[in-house]
């Protein structure tokens, strides 16, 4: 997994006539090796506990390339706060998130999936990507 989202980076870097710099790289592979939802600023909170010559600007950037090549997404769970999660290499899910705690769900359903593409059949769409997140109170804060 990890090898061929290095891969479609690397393609992608060099079809924008970029470097695969060494502190790329390692943004890439904290990223990758990271299954939780985080901010640029966590991102580079781990990042530069690894290498202290790697700046804020740097990781905010190479976030942003990661998006432009499918290799992240940026998810928004309602508070208006960025997040990046894996997209390439990875099975499509959707989210369920507590409004109280903001704890968060990843969801795999496939009957949810072969609903959302009917309903895009049914009104003449080819789906393309989605995203879903349901908000509501986990059992812990509703006791």
């Amino acid at each position: 997994m990890q090898k061929q989202a290095k891969a479609v980076f690397e393609q992608y870097l060099s079809k924008k006539n970029l470097k695969a710099t060494h502190q790329r790289n390692l943004i890439l592979e904290t990223f990758l090796k990271t299954e939780k939802h985080l901010t640029h600023e966590e991102l580079y909170e781990i990042v530069k506990k690894k290498d202290k010559s790697i700046g804020q600007t740097t990781v905010y950037r190479t976030l942003k390339l990661l998006v432009e090549s499918d290799i992240a997404r940026e998810v928004d769970f309602g508070d208006r706060i960025v997040r990046y999660e894996h997209k390439c290499c990875h099975i499509h899910h959707d989210h369920l998130i507590c409004m109280h705690c903001k704890k968060t769900i990843e969801i795999v359903d496939s009957q949810i999936e072969e609903l959302q593409e009917s309903i895009a059949a049914k009104y003449g769409f080819v789906l393309v990507d989605h995203n879903m997140s349901l908000y509501g109170i986990c059992n812990d804060c509703f006791k």
